[in-house]
């Protein structure tokens, strides 16, 4: 059992193991001579089945089995024979068997065996039986779970007729989890189907609810059941069909592009104001989760400037190239060289079509649309001049906070709902059962102090604000339960340090809802940006989500209008989200955890990037960066497609120890960057980045 000592072993126990290891190996080598020289002969598999009831683990003398097998019943006198062809199966059958009553978890066997009853000729009823045997040992055991679920396909057994089972093996022992776990698939599968006896939906749950509660209140600290509850609250709180939930622009926006100059900022509205390196900017759909298929046939953009036809919609995501979360496409500006304003509208809908699906294959057949106008200006060029040579500071005494002023500019419209045709709302009977769960953990947490109900409850709270901010106006509605679910992941934190990381996520996550829940909430955390050389306060707005301790980044949904992010002080170590920020221009990391360049991949994506502070960081600092897997990289095959590959080895092979920068930065734009306080940084890796970025004019403070 885990979790139990060994017993120290007596002389008799360790003489009985050698003589074990003897016979093994004596009998392994005789299996190979045979397997070597494709020997069948009845002595040979007699020895091949002596080794796996002794040892069910050598994989190896499973696949000679196998091709024994099929020698076997290629032979002219067995392959019209149907029972020559049945007695050599039934022994495969039989060997498995005695194998399994040596070691029930081989995986071997059980594959054996489902590859031995993949021909057809075996009786899938004794099977049956069989696994009731196996199962009345062991009934947690996902092996013969697994293998109960084939018998049960070739048998044609309904799925209702194996949800009964598990319904008597879960009251014959709650602490069943591969029995829960066997109810959820099935039972998904009936939902989807709405068999007869599994419709409506909210029924069949509230069942589920009351069966679940009978495992969990009878012995809290069994995990079995508070799993399944899991499954039944996603049950609860999904929504069926893939949704738009934000946009830039966003809804009603009025954007004002300013154009025909090197201004990295923007001198109108700071919220709705945008200085395009190009002649486009982007369009952005934020989906509730990750689509495929976003094209110029699903969504349509109409506009009086008819220039954006057959538009190249790109996902924005670092570990597939296929489907994504954020998506963006670029909208050509009207070239106007007249002074005076130019506006047009733009009508973006999609789901008209399904052509848009998720991850789990459900289409996105909620139609909805939003509008926005673009307003062409021109702006003051000397003031463009003076800015392109202006350094950033991320100073306190560079940012003034002024919340009367940001609320008279109405800003932030990206808090406005999207105009859906059929609004999706939240029903009364989803509302009423996530409240009496909440209820339910509450009381019980009032008896015992268990970290799994803290869990639980803490996610019950969570999906309940996120439900009720769906069905209100969220400019008027706050997260009322945040303070408590922030207190109760701090609980674990104390409680649980082995999974201290996963808590402290959920509440960087949590916490960041709070401050994005409505616009008067994030205006507080805004500032304009003051130029060092000046006593006026400059129009660029920055969004300062510094010294929270934010492990993680979420919500960014509502921060798809930010251009200038100061995330300083915090504990990330990734920034995984922040590519779909595609307006992002200046960009403050510093005094994080990041242990690698890998961990910067988003970057990659943000196109509009020119100013960066990665400085007191870890990079550098680690031999073998474990961090490698929380974003993909060129190690793990899912980047690293879009760029030469003789390129990279050229460049590896000149700089072994920059491979990943070079990687991170090689098409970007920067002009400043900020590396100072990390193991890599000196004047050879600062040569190395001058060499690399042609636009870069200020590393740590000192102009090029």
């Amino acid at each position: 059992m885990h979790g139990q000592p060994r017993k120290p072993s007596t002389p008799e126990d360790e003489k009985a193991s050698a003589l074990k290891a003897a016979k093994l190996r004596s009998l392994q080598s005789q299996f190979l001579q045979n397997h070597h020289n494709k020997i069948f002969t009845k002595e040979a598999l007699e020895i091949s089945a002596k080794l796996l009831v002794a040892n069910p683990e050598f994989y190896t003398a499973w696949n000679y089995r196998k091709v024994a097998v099929e020698h076997n019943l290629n032979q002219s006198e067995t392959e019209t024979d149907p029972d020559s062809i049945k007695s050599i199966l039934n022994e495969e059958l039989s060997l498995a068997e005695s194998a399994l009553k040596t070691n029930f978890k081989s995986y071997g066997a059980w594959h054996h065996r489902k590859w031995v009853l993949s021909k057809g000729y075996s009786s899938a009823d004794r099977e049956m039986q069989l696994l009731e045997v196996f199962q009345k040992r062991d009934g947690r055991n996902f092996h013969a779970w697994n293998y109960r679920r084939f018998v049960a396909a070739l048998k044609n057994r309904s799925e209702a007729e194996e949800l009964q089972f598990t319904t008597d093996m879960i009251n014959t022992n709650f602490s069943n989890y591969s029995a829960w776990h066997n109810r959820s698939v099935l039972l998904s599968h009936l939902l989807e189907k709405r068999a007869e006896g599994f419709f409506p939906k909210e029924k069949v749950l509230t069942d589920e609810y009351d069966l679940v509660h009978q495992a969990i209140f009878t012995d809290p600290d069994d995990q079995s059941g508070w799993f399944y509850h899991l499954w039944l609250l996603d049950q609860t709180v999904k929504v069926d069909t893939p949704l738009l939930v934000s946009s830039w622009p966003s809804h009603g926006a009025d954007l004002n592009v300013l154009v025909d100059s090197g201004l990295d900022g923007c001198t109108l509205s700071p919220f709705t104001s945008f200085h395009p390196s190009s002649g486009t900017f982007p369009l952005i759909l934020y989906f509730n989760e990750a689509v495929e298929g976003v094209n110029s046939s699903t969504v349509t953009v109409e506009s009086a400037y008819d220039a954006n036809k057959d538009l190249i919609w790109r996902p924005l995501s670092m570990n597939t190239y296929r489907s994504a979360q954020a998506w963006v496409t670029n909208l050509s500006i009207p070239v106007e060289k007249s002074d005076s304003l130019k506006s047009y509208t733009v009508k973006v809908s999609l789901g008209h079509s399904q052509g848009i699906i998720s991850s789990s294959g459900c289409r996105c057949a909620q139609p909805s649309c939003f509008t926005f106008t673009v307003c062409v200006q021109p702006h003051d060029m000397k003031h463009a001049e003076r800015k392109s040579v202006e350094i950033i500071y991320w100073r306190d005494e560079n940012f003034h906070h002024d919340e009367t002023h940001f609320q008279q500019l109405s800003p932030i419209k990206s808090f406005n709902q999207l105009k859906i045709d059929e609004e999706p709302t939240t029903s009364k009977w989803n509302l009423e059962t996530i409240a009496k769960e909440i209820d339910l953990f509450r009381e019980l947490l009032s008896e015992i102090d268990c970290k799994i109900g803290k869990l639980s409850l803490a996610r019950l709270l969570t999906a309940h604000d996120a439900m009720m901010l769906n069905n209100r106006n969220p400019d008027e509605y706050k997260m009322f339960h945040s303070e408590e679910v922030l207190e109760l992941y701090s609980d674990l934190m104390k409680l649980d340090r082995l999974h201290y990381q996963y808590y402290k996520d959920e509440y960087s996550l949590v916490l960041l809802q709070q401050v994005t829940s409505s616009r008067g909430s994030l205006l507080r955390h805004c500032c304009h940006y003051k130029e060092s050389t000046s006593s006026t306060i400059d129009n660029n707005i920055c969004l300062r989500l510094s010294n929270l301790s934010l492990s993680r980044i979420g919500s960014i949904e509502k921060l798809l209008w930010v251009q200038m992010l100061d995330l300083s002080h915090n504990q990330l170590h990734s920034i995984e989200g922040l590519e779909a920020m595609q307006l992002l221009s200046w960009l403050n990391l510093s005094n994080n955890k990041l242990g690698s360049f890998t961990a910067l991949e988003p970057l990659r994506l943000l196109t509009s990037l020119k100013v960066l502070d990665i400085s007191h960081n870890e990079i550098g600092a680690h031999s073998v960066d474990t961090r490698r897997y929380l974003c993909s990289s060129p190690l793990s095959h899912t980047a690293g497609s879009d760029w030469n590959s003789d390129e990279f080895v050229i460049s590896a092979a000149k700089m072994p120890n920059y491979w990943e920068a070079f990687f991170i930065f090689k098409s970007s734009k920067l002009s400043q960057l900020a590396i100072a306080g990390n193991a890599i940084s000196d004047e050879k890796f600062k040569s190395f980045l001058f060499k690399l970025l042609p636009s870069l004019k200020w590393v740590d403070g000192e102009s090029h």
